[in-house]
């Protein structure tokens, strides 16, 4: 179940299906020096075994405001875990137990850096919403982890989904698609956004969706939010409420 990408960083992966595209989804595990393990974006576990041996699990990290189905599920598991939230799941989900904010939380020990991505939109069903999501960064495995701030659809994928992506303009692409441009507005917030993030020195990308970049992301990432980072100075139009 688990795979180990380098020391004290771990995936997990298991199916799944958006807008009827098969995209997966992941879940990252990082291990403090405490022995303690950080689970961020948590997915179905039918085993906990695997999760067990490598030590106890103090925080469960629900790190947007739509990656959160299977937290409830593992804080039952580890009632003694904190479950890390952003601000404005207790209103989509006040059936969760959340300890604090990531927001307002900074007690990862200083072994895991993370930041708001502010401004960023998703196209759902209902039209362009926030999506409120923390962005992390393991610097012993100069690791970024992002959850739907950027995909990487390639060939791993089904060809239904490649051809998505390609009409999508973001194939082989380490980037937002097409339906976030559309939905963000605030440009300038996310141009903000992506220039802190560039400023950690990672050489390693796990999104949600996609397949793992492994060497060079940063400067493929750097590309992929060109159209962002390319933005004028002055402020972006439109009248939504910010994230």
């Amino acid at each position: 179940m688990l795979r180990e990408l380098a020391p004290d960083l771990w995936i997990a992966e298991q199916p799944f299906q958006y807008w009827g595209l098969d995209v997966g989804t992941r879940m990252t595990i990082i291990r403090l020096q405490s022995g303690e393990l950080v689970v961020i974006s948590p997915i179905a576990i039918e085993s906990l075994a695997d999760i067990e041996a490598l030590g106890p699990v103090s925080f469960i990290i629900a790190p947007n405001l739509y990656h959160h189905l299977y937290a409830e599920a593992l804080q039952q598991q580890y009632p003694d875990a904190q479950l890390l939230a952003v601000q404005g799941l207790e209103v989509k989900r006040p059936d969760l137990r959340i300890d604090a904010y990531l927001e307002h939380h900074s007690d990862l020990q200083n072994q895991v850096q993370y930041l708001p991505f502010r401004g960023f939109r998703i196209l759902d069903f209902s039209g362009p919403q926030c999506l409120n999501e923390i962005v992390f960064f393991h610097p012993s495995s100069q690791t970024l982890i992002l959850t739907d701030t950027a995909f990487h659809f390639d060939a791993a994928f089904s060809h239904r989904t490649q051809l998505a992506a390609r009409i999508m303009g973001s194939y082989q692409k380490l980037q937002p698609s097409w339906l976030e441009r559309i939905a963000t507005q605030e440009k300038q917030t996310v141009k903000q956004s992506i220039e802190r993030v560039l400023r950690w020195d990672f050489e390693r990308v796990i999104m949600a969706h996609g397949s793992i970049v492994e060497h060079n992301a940063k400067a493929r990432l750097t590309e992929g939010y060109e159209w962002f980072l390319n933005q004028p100075l002055a402020a972006s139009a439109g009248e939504e409420k910010p994230c």
